[in-house]
C-alpha cells in the first residue's frame, strides 16, 4: 500500500531500513526482515546507502514483494543518468513496487569506494519530476508510456541544522514536482523537529522522522564524524557515558524512548534505522507507538 495512503488510514506510520546484503546472500537479511516486519508498515531497501556498495535495491524491493512484505525503495539521484533512473523506476512498476525515496545520494568519500565518480545528470528534484511524469505516462523527454505506474514519492531531507530559506524553496519545489511525504535523516532533538515545522509552516506534506538507536558514547561520536547531517547532542553522550558497560544497551534505549515519545505529536511516522539493533525496534514500536496511540 501507498505510505500516503497508510498516514491517512492509519494516522502515524513506521518504517524501518534494513542494509541490502553486500554480496548475493540473502539470509542474514531476510532474518532481519523476520524480526521488524511485524512491527512496521514497510521496509526501505537502501540504494548504497552511506556511500557503501551493496545489492541493487530494485532487485531487494522484490524479494521483500514476494514475502508479502511493503518495501520502499531508495533511488539516489547522483549515481545514475537520467536513462538509467528513469528504467529502474519502471522496472520497480513493473514489479509492483509502489513506494519511492528519492535523494541526492551520499559523497563516496565516506564510503567504501572513494574512486566513484558522481554522474550529477539529475538532481533530487529533478528525479522527483521524472517519477511524477512516468506516473503520468509520460518519460522525461515527452514520450509516451505504452502503461504508467502509480508511485508514491518520498523525499530524504536533512533537517539537523537550521532550516533556512534556500531549503524551504528547494522543499516547496520537490513537494511542488510530485513529492508527497518525506523522511529525516536520524533526529535527536524534538526542538530541532519544532523549528523545522515551524519554517515549513505553508508546506501540507507528512513527515516521517528518522531515528537510529545510539549504543554507545563511541558510537555517538563516529556518527557526528562520519554521518553529514547526523547530529548526537553532547547531553546524549554525557548520559551513555555515565552508565556503567552492562547497563549501556537499557540507558540506550531508555533515551529512545524518551525522544521518540517526544517527537511522536510532531510528525507523522517514525523510520527505525537499527544499525544491527534490530532486535530492539518491535520495543520501540510497542512503547511509544502504539502505546500512546491507545492513549490518543
Amino acid at each position: 500500500m501507498r505510505i500516503s495512503d497508510k498516514i491517512k488510514q492509519q494516522g502515524f506510520v513506521t518504517t524501518c531500513e534494513i542494509d541490502s546484503p553486500k554480496g548475493i546472500g540473502i539470509e542474514e537479511f531476510l532474518d532481519k526482515v523476520d524480526t521488524v516486519k511485524n512491527y512496521v508498515d514497510a521496509i526501505t531497501a537502501g540504494d548504497n546507502q552511506r556511500a557503501v556498495m551493496r545489492a541493487a535495491p530494485l532487485a531487494i524491493c522484490h524479494i521483500l514483494k514476494e514475502r508479502n512484505v511493503e518495501p520502499i525503495m531508495e533511488l539516489s539521484a547522483l549515481y545514475r543518468n537520467r536513462l538509467a533512473l528513469q528504467s529502474d523506476l519502471l522496472g520497480a512498476g513493473i514489479m509492483g513496487i509502489e513506494n519511492i525515496l528519492l535523494h541526492d545520494g551520499w559523497d563516496p568519500t565516506i564510503g567504501d569506494h572513494i574512486e566513484a565518480k558522481l554522474v550529477h545528470d539529475l538532481d533530487c528534484c529533478a528525479l522527483v519530476k521524472a517519477a511524477t511524469s512516468l506516473s503520468r505516462g509520460g518519460d522525461l523527454s515527452g514520450h509516451p508510456l505504452n502503461e504508467a505506474p502509480d508511485f508514491c514519492v518520498g523525499i530524504l531531507v536533512n533537517i539537523s541544522q537550521e532550516f533556512d530559506s534556500d531549503q524551504v524553496s528547494q522543499l516547496e519545489d520537490k513537494v511542488a514536482a510530485g513529492a508527497q511525504f518525506v523522511v529525516t535523516q536520524p533526529l535527536y532533538d524534538s526542538v530541532v523537529l519544532e523549528g523545522f515545522l515551524k519554517a515549513i509552516k505553508g508546506i501540507n506534506i507528512p513527515i516521517i522522522v528518522g531515528h537510529m538507536m545510539i549504543k554507545s558514547a563511541s558510537m555517538a561520536r563516529f556518527v557526528n564524524s562520519n554521518l553529514p547531517g547526523v547530529t548526537v547532542p553532547e547531553r546524549i553522550i554525557r548520559e551513555l557515558e555515565k552508565s556503567p558497560r552492562e547497563q549501556v544497551a537499557e540507558k540506550s534505549l531508555q533515551i529512545s524512548v524518551n525522544l521518540l515519545k517526544e517527537l511522536k505529536p510532531l510528525c507523522q511516522g517514525f523510520h527505525f534505522v537499527p544499525a544491527g539493533w534490530e532486535r530492539y525496534v518491535g520495543n520501540l514500536v510497542q512503547e511509544v507507538v502504539e502505546k500512546t496511540t491507545i492513549n490518543h
